[in-house]
């Protein structure tokens, strides 16, 4: 490893920075206003870990894994960590490798923090909420208000429902991932190994500058998979395409099964919603995109098909053996054939 003085290959205080100005602040609101939406935010989503535990039988734990109701820049800085702790594996293997100096180093790691704030500000105004499984000790639970009330103003829905409908999403993650006890050392194991099997010749040409074109592609619509992507990171990645569209897919029934009941215009919001945008909320949308996986939103629908096939045929309680370990997560095969997943694990 390097020395703890030198500096690093990502200048994160800039990339805070400039992310948290490109994010500007958002929607005009009131003070009153402002303090409403994080109150009712914050409400919903304690309240949705009820509505969520009854409808899968998963029970969290309590005082894991807190609920926080941030800004766009609160969300950049959230983020800016996350990202740090999710590319640590790869900046340690390039910086491993490579010795460049100290001034090189500082010099280009601004240059890649302006590369990463851009990324980070430019998604700042787009999450509506995503679950960090990032921060210690169990992760974290993020509400983006500022964007809660763009959209809702936008698709001109009634706030009080829509706050609940995408808190019921957002909470289902937290759920998932604190009623779940390996599953967040799980991902972690993926993302490490994905890094172990990069071939580091493709890596080490140009140091801090080979890191900010990764950081461009991921903004532009690629990711760092496709830049160094070999037949075994493939293969993980296929792993971890059937993890995430498990998670994101069982969000997505747990809130139209649970919305109907607790939420009058579920049907309009989803409606308007779906126009809008495919799909709703993230686990994590800067690992999919850094992971290349923004690019595969049929998977996340797949997810939510597999889930309704398994629990249509074998009910909520065995579908609930998914999460025994990591041998019964659906393979990437599997997101579409779900008698093939009923066979494998259920017998």
């Amino acid at each position: 490893m390097t020395d703890a003085a030198a500096p690093e290959m990502i200048d994160w205080k800039v990339a805070v920075a400039i992310g948290s100005r490109l994010a500007g602040e958002g929607p005009i609101v009131s003070r009153d206003e402002a303090d409403a939406a994080v109150t009712e935010l914050r409400a919903d989503a304690h309240r949705s870990t009820g509505l969520v535990r009854e409808f899968t039988g998963l029970d969290a734990p309590e005082g894991t894994a807190p609920i926080t109701v941030v800004d766009r820049a609160g969300w950049v800085r959230a983020n800016a960590e996350a990202f740090k702790v999710a590319t640590a594996p790869l900046v340690g293997k390039l910086a491993e490798k490579k010795s460049p100096s100290a001034i090189g180093v500082a010099i280009g790691s601004k240059v890649t923090g302006m590369e990463v704030g851009g990324l980070l500000g430019y998604m700042a105004g787009k999450v509506l909420g995503q679950f960090d499984p990032f921060h210690p000790d169990h992760g974290r639970l993020l509400l983006v208000a500022p964007n809660v009330v763009h959209v809702e103003r936008e698709l001109e829905v009634d706030p009080t429902d829509f706050r609940l409908w995408v808190c019921l999403h957002e909470e289902t993650h937290r759920v998932q991932f604190t009623a779940v006890p390996w599953m967040r050392d799980h991902l972690f194991s993926e993302i490490a190994a994905i890094t172990e099997a990069v071939e580091p010749a493709s890596l080490l040409e140009g140091g801090t500058e080979r890191l900010g074109e990764m950081v461009r592609a991921v903004r532009n619509g690629g990711s760092i998979v496709d830049m160094v992507s070999t037949p075994e990171q493939r293969e993980i990645l296929d792993r971890v395409t059937g993890m995430m569209s498990l998670l994101e897919g069982h969000a997505d029934v747990v809130m139209d099964g649970v919305g109907p009941s607790v939420i009058p215009s579920v049907e309009a919001i989803r409606d308007k919603f779906t126009k809008r945008r495919k799909g709703v909320g993230t686990l994590d949308r800067l690992l999919r995109r850094l992971l290349g996986l923004e690019a595969k939103m049929a998977q996340y629908r797949d997810g939510a098909g597999f889930v309704r096939a398994v629990v249509d045929k074998v009910g909520m309680q065995e579908f609930n053996a998914v999460w025994a370990e990591p041998a019964n997560l659906p393979s990437k095969a599997e997101l579409s054939a779900a008698d093939a997943w009923i066979s494998r694990v259920l017998g």
